[in-house]
């Protein structure tokens, strides 16, 4: 069908445009704190990209799913693309790299606010760069369970099909991450 609007004279239009489009919000809406999510896991800027990018090319697959599964569907499958660069890391010539080249202590990226003054810009900041490395410590599984729970605000059902476990272990890394980020981050309140 053959659509007329005020920028372009004729457009062709079909049922799959509105929902590409849809899953392209989605993603592009995702895409920071994915990123994020796989920075504080990998601890390399170039891995993270590379796996976020991975995670959205196999999640185009799955336009055809209902919405509100997109969400845990696209954890899963970038946990897991975490997960296997981290085993192919454990296997790198790791002594060949000069030091730094992995980003262990690499810039936290930070998207300031603008509408806060000076002091307040950087006390965000030092607060953010504390809790990414707080959560850079936590074990794997631990890190998962608080950045998808609190931070993405999944509820326990989907957190634990994007993590590949029961309801009771996230839970259980839920609050073990809780217990470790507040001993390591009280003396910042």
């Amino acid at each position: 069908m053959l659509v007329s609007t005020p920028s372009s004279p004729l457009q062709e239009t079909s049922s799959p445009a509105p929902l590409a489009a849809t899953i392209d919000l989605f993603l592009a809406d995702i895409g920071p704190r994915a990123f994020r999510f796989a920075e504080a896991g990998l601890r390399h800027h170039e891995d993270a990209l590379d796996a976020v990018q991975d995670a959205m090319m196999k999640m185009l697959a799955y336009r055809e799913k209902p919405a509100e599964e997109w969400s845990p569907l696209f954890w899963s499958i970038l946990r897991r693309r975490i997960v296997d660069l981290q085993r192919r890391a454990g296997f790198r010539l790791r002594w060949l790299l000069p030091t730094g080249d992995r980003g262990e202590e690499g810039p936290v990226d930070w998207a300031p606010d603008h509408g806060a003054g000076p002091a307040q810009a950087h006390d965000q900041r030092e607060a953010y760069a504390r809790l990414v490395q707080a959560l850079r410590v936590l074990p794997n599984r631990q890190r998962e369970a608080f950045t998808l729970r609190v931070l993405e605000e999944l509820d326990v059902a989907d957190t634990a099909r994007a993590m590949g476990c029961s309801e009771g272990s996230v839970k259980t890394h839920l609050s073990r991450a809780r217990d470790a980020l507040q001993k390591q981050l009280e003396e910042f309140r």
